[in-house]
């Protein structure tokens, strides 16, 4: 067995002499996690808690993927509905986004893990996510929240060999991660705008698939896709066009780097 693997499978061990309380998205890592949590809880009778965040920023098909992941795991699913944007200072998009996000967010789980009587929160933060620009992982760090993955140096390619090793159903699942980041920062969030940008963010998965962003600049909105998708887009083109132009877009552009998370951090660290 893969020697971080089975790290994963002693640390589960040890969380599951109580309850486990895990912020649950539905998306390949903390699928992951769910995975090794329910195993290691069925030997010890306790409970798992897979808590989604139901929240303004994020596609309503991350509530409905991690509803039926939960139930093909056996954990007990949670909701909790949180709508960022009442902050006035989320809504102005600044560079430290993430950090009052997930201060936000997992202050709330923190508190629903306390009424059960659970003392430890984990959450599915990865290896290679300390090597980007992610300030919401300060807060985790504020909130003693726990990053098995992290812990045990599991990089996002690990991550999906595990999860096809326990054949989990999203285990090539693309990322759907907030909204807002198809935005520059300190520009405001709108909700009507990110609306239409997941509109047009479903209807290019349906057409071209894999990962799909669309960037907005002003009036200029920009595609990024997997590069062995450009070719079927360029066939495509004049109905993508036509589309994306009727959601209200003036400018369509496609962005030749193709497909990279985190496109709108450039210069931050």
């Amino acid at each position: 067995m893969n020697p971080k693997l089975l790290k994963l499978q002693q640390l589960f061990e040890e969380y599951a002499r109580e309850d486990i309380c895990l912020a649950f998205s539905g998306g390949v890592d903390s699928s992951l996690l769910l995975k090794l949590a329910c195993d290691a809880a069925e030997k010890t009778g306790r409970k798992v808690y897979a808590v989604t965040f139901n929240t303004r920023l994020h596609p309503p098909c991350d509530l409905e993927i991690a509803s039926r992941v939960a139930g093909e795991l056996h954990a007990i699913h949670e909701v909790i509905s949180v709508d960022e944007l009442e902050q006035e200072e989320i809504r102005n998009n600044p560079v430290n986004r993430c950090y009052l996000c997930k201060k936000q967010l997992f202050t709330a789980l923190k508190q629903f893990a306390v009424e059960r009587g659970i003392t430890r929160v984990l959450d599915g933060t990865n290896e290679d996510d300390l090597h980007v620009y992610r300030p919401g992982i300060q807060a985790l760090r504020e909130l003693e929240i726990l990053s098995p993955l992290a812990e045990v140096h599991v990089t996002k390619a690990e991550v999906k060999e595990f999860a096809a090793h326990y054949h989990l159903s999203v285990a090539s699942r693309p990322s759907t991660p907030c909204m807002a980041t198809r935005l520059p920062y300190n520009t405001r969030i709108d909700y009507d705008l990110l609306d239409k940008i997941g509109t047009g963010e479903e209807y290019l998965r349906a057409r071209i698939g894999g990962n799909v962003r669309l960037r907005l600049h002003g009036d200029v909105v920009r595609i990024e896709a997997d590069k062995d998708s450009f070719g079927l887009i360029f066939q495509e083109y004049e109905e993508i066009v036509r589309e994306l132009k009727g959601l209200g877009f003036l400018y369509i552009t496609l962005d030749l780097e193709g497909f990279r998370s985190g496109s709108m951090d450039i210069g931050l660290t």
